[in-house]
């Protein structure tokens, strides 16, 4: 009599069991269906937005409208980062101008810059001890991160003061070292960004004689795809870049959900609230995409690459046997610096005029 209660019951569990080993196959098989792409990011003011996007799954909502899975990967080593981008082992990876120039292209990989997030106004700087001026660098040391955006400041501020990079000594240093070195006798200048400069202006007797805002709309922040991936299959450009302008709606504001994801973007990038909304207070967000648009458009964009592309081949980063500044091309929407026939970094604003005419 027991047996026979209990049969009916196992019976059924079977089938449950059963019943959803199909489903989660029928599921499985489904998501393996989906093309996979892969989306690497770093902390830094302008890229916490991926890691809530992934978190709050608005990039998952946006991957799912457009049939494809985005995974999004924190990598802790920013130019690793990118390494694995050149290689191969990410579909897309955020970078700035002067790195997308110098590591794919200048790699031989074809990339597109799908985003132009922000530009440095003010977050990356030149700061001395003492009560020193920018002249005051000739013949000093300077440490910074040798031949990034640090070093490209740099001799854009001394540039500004008609001094050159032979007049002071450039001492390379990794950013994860820069603010226990600043805390030495030994050094007396960096050049570095945020949140690394916060800290280091946050010390006594300490001067900031040269930022970004100087320069702004040069040191440019990005989220560069693999060309052939984005023409393959440009369901991955409109999702992320639909996600990316969610995220920019969410957090820009000062409403409840805005200070939630500002939050999060904070604690996971080492500060609270007031520190992040400092960071970026001296960095233009373009919040709104058709400020992106526009900015990506200009006719000064190509003069802008113009100049990190002279700095890129002064200090041999553009490959072995770059002739001159100009032989990789560089594409954007008002026109192609260097070589149409090289051409390895494009520019385009398709994508985030689809977000401003809301065609996403």
């Amino acid at each position: 009599m027991l047996n026979l209660v209990k049969s009916p019951l196992r019976s059924l569990a079977i089938a449950a069991t059963i019943l959803s080993a199909s489903v989660m196959s029928i599921c499985s098989a489904q998501a393996a269906d989906k093309p996979t792409y892969k989306l690497a990011w770093t902390i830094y003011v302008g890229w916490m937005p991926w890691d809530y996007g992934a978190a709050s799954g608005i990039v998952q909502k946006w991957a799912d409208k457009y049939d494809i899975n985005i995974e999004v990967v924190q990598v802790n080593d920013y130019i690793e980062s990118i390494n694995q981008y050149t290689a191969g082992g990410f579909d897309a990876t955020v970078m700035t101008n002067m790195d997308a120039l110098t590591i794919p292209a200048a790699s031989g990989i074809d990339s597109t810059a799908l985003i132009v997030g922000d530009f440095s106004n003010g977050n990356d700087g030149v700061v001395l001890k003492g009560n020193k001026s920018l002249k005051d660098l000739k013949g000093e040391k300077v440490n910074l991160v040798e031949l990034s955006v640090s070093h490209y400041l740099l001799a854009r501020a001394l540039e500004s003061v008609g001094l050159k990079e032979r007049d002071i000594k450039v001492e390379n240093t990794s950013d994860a070292d820069l603010v226990a070195a600043f805390t030495t006798s030994d050094v007396t200048a960096v050049t570095t960004w945020n949140p690394l400069l916060s800290e280091i202006t946050s010390m006594p007797d300490t001067n900031m004689v040269f930022d970004s805002s100087k320069i702004p709309g040069e040191i440019i922040d990005l989220l560069v795809v693999h060309t052939d991936t984005l023409n393959q299959d440009p369901k991955l450009g409109k999702a992320l870049t639909g996600a990316w302008y969610e995220i920019m709606a969410t957090m820009s504001g000062n409403d409840e959900a805005a200070i939630k994801a500002r939050s999060f973007m904070a604690e996971a990038s080492g500060t609270d609230l007031a520190g992040y909304d400092a960071q970026l207070a001296s960095t233009k967000m373009f919040y709104d995409a058709k400020d992106a648009v526009d900015f990506t458009n200009s006719a000064t964009l190509p003069s802008t690459m113009a100049k990190v592309a002279e700095f890129s081949h002064h200090h041999g980063l553009l490959g072995e046997g770059a002739p001159d500044a100009s032989f990789i091309g560089i594409e954007t929407p008002s026109g192609t610096y260097g070589d149409s026939a090289n051409v390895k970094l494009r520019f385009t604003s398709e994508y985030m005029d689809m977000a401003v005419q809301g065609k996403l």
